[in-house]
């Protein structure tokens, strides 16, 4: 197996493991689950996580919150500033508004654009397409 391939398997376990057996509590110190036919994204803190196959979804990273994709096939539209950001996964469509400190990408196939901010980039992945525009 290469490493690429068992760094977007890594990185799609890591989504998997945060969303399995997740529940919601109502202290506001639990993670938020939501789960759907858009996927399933749990917030831990000030991290989204979001995993999915062949799904098209809104992300809100409002002011400053990181996110983590993983999985395969999904458009995703991803509102507000992110600090920090990692892509697992191939095939994926991820817009963002704005992505603040470090944007980087792991998986294959991805196309990524960002509207806004000077991240930055690492993109360890294969035959990605990471743009500003």
């Amino acid at each position: 197996m290469s490493s690429r391939r068992a760094a977007v398997l890594g990185c799609l376990s890591f989504v998997v493991a945060l969303t399995a057996g997740c529940g919601s509590g109502g202290d506001g110190s639990d993670p938020t689950v939501t789960a759907g036919s858009s996927g399933a994204q749990v917030e831990i803190g000030n991290t989204i996580n979001y995993g999915s196959f062949g799904t098209t979804a809104e992300i809100d990273c409002a002011d400053g919150k990181a996110l983590n994709v993983g999985g395969s096939n999904n458009t995703l539209t991803v509102a507000g500033t992110c600090t920090n950001v990692n892509v697992g996964g191939a095939d994926n469509k991820i817009s963002f508004e704005r992505v603040e400190a470090e944007l980087s990408v792991v998986g294959i196939n991805n196309t990524v654009t960002y509207r806004d901010g000077e991240p930055k980039i690492n993109d360890t992945g294969s035959n990605n397409s990471i743009t500003k525009g």
